[in-house]
């Protein structure tokens, strides 16, 4: 065998397959159809009868975004097992059509993390950061990159757990430069860099950077899970674990209604701070990697009534 073929290592069909489909996919894929199989009682394959009385029994619990996202999941079981796909049915369709008429709720939505609560935590990171136990200064340190990296970016929960301290580039203007190979807008898995700014106060590039002096390391994730102790792991944090982290310093900060907060606040304060500065819709889009003009202003809309008219 040649040496230069020694250690290649050799993928699988399915392996491909399954790259072609995000963790968070197949996760929520996963759940779909533990749900519809254990909580239930289901049995796959299903027939559209059988759907129809799924979708009714939770029409009122669940709500209609879950359920179309319980569809699309076992759509795909379906299909990748070979078997006649049962959501397509005529008589599915018009079950959830009926949820929908029939069980209107409004989107809950995160509020926004506005600039005078980042100030009123930065307050309270500041005085942790300084603490002389080391569980606490350490997670401080941590919350603070992850917290104004994620605003000033924009980040998904998803996006921040996979950023890696070897994409971590010097930018030309003195700022830091962070790579993704993948984001959920960027579907050819083209990736991109994402440049972070250099700012007086509640600086990104800076928090980051004494992140990464605690971490003292070149490789791996740069946003990890710590113990009590505060020992930090080698693995990076759950996106799932980011809202709890949120909620926990917001109420420590003494922010009003911490616990309706959500990783998601991180975005929609900085569309916020960026409605209210005035940017264009095409800065804002590029900044934060929207896709699609409509749902762009839909989404602002609901943040900054006069966006429509700076844009």
């Amino acid at each position: 065998m040649p040496s230069s073929t020694r250690n290649v290592q050799i993928h699988s069909v399915n392996d491909y397959i399954e790259a072609a489909t995000r963790d968070n996919t197949r996760r929520t894929y996963r759940g779909a159809v533990e749900h519809f199989e254990v909580d239930w009682g289901g049995v796959l394959p299903t027939t559209s009868d059988t759907l129809c009385r799924y979708l009714a029994h939770y029409a009122q619990t669940l709500t209609f975004n879950t359920l179309k996202t319980r569809l699309v999941a076992l759509s795909q079981w379906h299909q990748s097992q070979g078997f006649v796909d049962p959501t397509k049915a005529m008589q599915v369709k018009k079950v959830l059509k009926g949820i929908r008429a029939l069980h209107p709720a409004p989107v809950n939505k995160a509020p926004p993390l506005a600039m005078a609560m980042l100030e009123q935590l930065d307050r309270h990171l500041n005085v942790e950061c300084q603490s002389d136990k080391q569980g606490i200064s350490v997670r401080a340190t941590r919350d603070r990159a992850l917290i104004w990296v994620g605003f000033w970016r924009g980040f998904r929960s998803d996006e921040l757990t996979r950023l890696l301290l070897q994409n971590v580039e010097q930018s030309p203007h003195h700022g830091l430069s962070l790579y993704l190979s993948q984001s959920k807008g960027d579907r050819h898995y083209a990736g991109k860099h994402y440049p972070l700014p250099v700012l007086n106060t509640l600086c990104p590039t800076a928090a980051l950077d004494c992140w990464r002096g605690v971490l003292s390391e070149h490789e791996g994730p740069i946003f990890r899970k710590i113990d009590r102790w505060g020992v930090i792991a080698e693995h990076a944090l759950n996106p799932r674990s980011i809202s709890r982290i949120l909620r926990q310093r917001f109420e420590k900060a003494g922010i009003h209604n911490a616990q309706t907060f959500s990783s998601h606040s991180l975005r929609r304060g900085f569309a916020y701070w960026a409605a209210q500065q005035r940017w264009s819709l095409n800065d804002l889009m590029t900044h934060v990697g929207w896709k699609d003009t409509r749902t762009a202003m839909a989404y602002l809309e609901t943040l900054h009534p006069t966006f429509q008219h700076s844009a």
